[in-house]
């Protein structure tokens, strides 16, 4: 029988070993982000950690460029590829309990608070910048916890690996509603960093179906030089509204004459 996949080249890493050097090669990068002080101890650090990942694997530069390359212009083995890379990247910070920004105050949501994590997708995806491997989309049907005035955030972590080059996608999120009307939001990406998308409460009428998208720019020519998104730690939040706020006292010595509900 002939294998279905045709096998690497042996003069290239081979696929096993390539995953484990680009899942170093992640952590490496983000330890420097996180370490660095300023943009160029930042890029120092990437330098140093990098090359000790290579000594760690015992391959040299250009044994990683070459592969990387012969990897890179396969768009459907090098996506296969990076899902197994960001699945051992995300069970790594759950056993490590690792969370970052505002997603450490959404970690240990569960369906039955007023504040829940609804997102039913991967928790990581990879974009490369050509089509169709550019474009990550999602649809999410309205289920029978979803109330009138119940409001929306999606968070995203996001890491550019470019060799060289702008970093530019985009991402939106919009919910329609049982009367067919839509709100929407949008934001840059061009960092790595937590970003935010919040939808507003609409106390009239029930959500239909939540939207979104991240879209990563396309090259305009063919390229060989390593240009990556990596989208991590995926969530959905769902914020319901209080019926009945618990009321602060007034002041008598406060002119204000509202009654605010207490933090």
């Amino acid at each position: 029988m002939v294998a279905c996949t045709p096998s690497v080249p042996s003069r290239y890493i081979q696929p096993g070993d390539m995953e484990d050097i680009l899942c170093d090669f992640h952590l490496s990068q983000a330890m420097a982000d996180q370490n660095g002080k300023t943009d160029a101890e930042r890029d120092y650090l990437k330098t140093l950690y990098f090359a000790s990942v290579l000594e760690k694997h015992g391959v040299t530069k250009a044994d990683f460029d070459s592969s990387l390359v012969y990897y890179y212009v396969r768009a459907d083995r090098f996506s296969d590829m990076y899902k197994h890379v960001a699945e051992r990247l995300t069970d790594q910070a759950m056993e490590l309990g690792a969370n970052e920004g505002e997603v450490n105050h959404f970690a240990n949501l569960n369906a039955g608070g007023d504040t829940t994590d609804v997102w039913t997708g991967n928790l990581s995806k990879i974009l490369l910048p050509y089509a169709p491997y550019n474009v990550f989309s999602f649809v999410q049907k309205a289920d029978t916890s979803f109330r009138k005035g119940d409001s929306f955030m999606l968070i995203l972590g996001t890491d550019f690996i470019y060799q060289n080059g702008m970093r530019n996608a985009e991402a939106c999120l919009a919910i329609r509603y049982d009367n067919d009307s839509v709100i929407s939001r949008a934001t840059g990406l061009s960092s790595t960093g937590v970003n935010q998308l919040r939808i507003p409460a609409n106390g009239n009428h029930l959500v239909k179906e939540i939207r979104g998208f991240v879209y990563l720019t396309p090259e305009k020519e063919p390229t060989t030089t390593l240009k990556l998104m990596f989208i991590r730690g995926i969530q959905l939040i769902k914020f319901r509204k209080q019926e009945n706020p618990i009321m602060a006292p007034v002041d008598s010595a406060n002119t204000i004459n509202e009654l605010k509900p207490l933090n």
